[in-house]
């Protein structure tokens, strides 16, 4: 079995009108990304709810797959006949093939400072003296790859002290506090607010062979800890510093993230009313905020 792929070209007011029309018009599914991805013209856009509505990119691809070139070539003729436009188009066979051995080979082990590796179920451990988290790629934030999550880690190698209590605040996929829990820490709390996070940390736990508690932040905790990590959008860093800090103990450490450089000194700014700030870590524009309790 085989499909058609679609490709076309269009601006970033007409993307999602574009996209919809072709799913409304036959297309299996359909994709928009920036047309210039991983060259020097790449645009990088990074959405937060409080931005507004979805921003695209100024020239946008979109990708949509068809049953057959003839499906394909009418949808995109009444495209162009609706929105009276000429677009730039490529068609594509796709063949069928091992769609999950295809996925599996996109996602490699990551190592961070060869102290820690992130290691998909399908591979082998690198090095076995090292920390190494089981982790395979879920609908919940955090497989390895993200320079938030290395940062994050590189931050818990330094602060983590045998004993402390840690609380993940936004935990994802709960390889923070996995991370955390395997390197020493006591009592360990992954708290989000999405029913998914709490489904894959819970079952990345088991997976990895610790005991870490896992909540909904819309029920309340009274846990305090020594360690906090937050890696998470800046924009839920602003609304959550308040609950953030009165969980932090004094004199105890926070670490943040999900956050770009362009947004550091606002967060570090809102945080420095319980926190003594530390010098910020970076890594391919991301940051990594820490402090002090007061």
């Amino acid at each position: 079995m085989s499909w058609i792929n679609l490709s076309i070209v269009s601006t970033r007011d007409q993307a999602e009108e574009f996209s919809d029309f072709l799913l409304e018009h036959g297309a299996l599914s359909s994709s928009i990304q920036d047309k210039n991805l991983n060259n020097n013209d790449e645009e990088m856009i990074f959405g937060e709810p409080h931005n507004g509505p979805q921003q695209f990119w100024q020239h946008t691809q979109i990708d949509a797959m068809f049953n057959n070139d003839r499906e394909a070539k009418k949808a995109l003729a009444a495209l162009e006949n609706l929105f009276n436009v000429k677009l730039r188009s490529e068609f594509k066979n796709i063949e069928d093939q091992d769609w999950v051995k295809l996925t599996q080979a996109q996602f490699h082990p990551i190592s961070i400072r060869d102290q820690v590796w992130i290691i998909p179920s399908w591979h082998s451990v690198q090095n076995e003296k090292a920390i190494n988290l089981i982790l395979d790629p879920g609908l919940a934030f955090g497989t390895g790859s993200h320079p938030t999550t290395h940062l994050c880690i590189e931050w818990i190698l330094d602060n983590l002290g045998k004993g402390d209590d840690v609380l993940d605040y936004g935990c994802g996929s709960g390889i923070l506090a996995i991370c955390a829990k395997k390197l020493g820490a006591n009592k360990v709390l992954a708290v989000d607010i999405d029913p998914q996070a709490i489904i894959a940390s819970n079952q990345n736990a088991a997976i990895n062979n610790v005991s870490i508690d896992v909540n909904d932040t819309k029920e309340k905790f009274s846990f305090k800890a020594n360690i906090i990590v937050a890696n998470i959008l800046s924009s839920a860093l602003t609304v959550l510093a308040p609950a953030i800090a009165s969980s932090c103990l004094p004199k105890g450490k926070i670490a943040l993230s999900g956050v770009l450089k362009s947004q550091e000194n606002e967060i570090k700014e809102i945080y420095s009313t319980w926190f003594s700030m530390n010098e910020s870590s970076y890594k391919d524009g991301w940051v990594c905020l820490s402090g002090e309790k007061n």
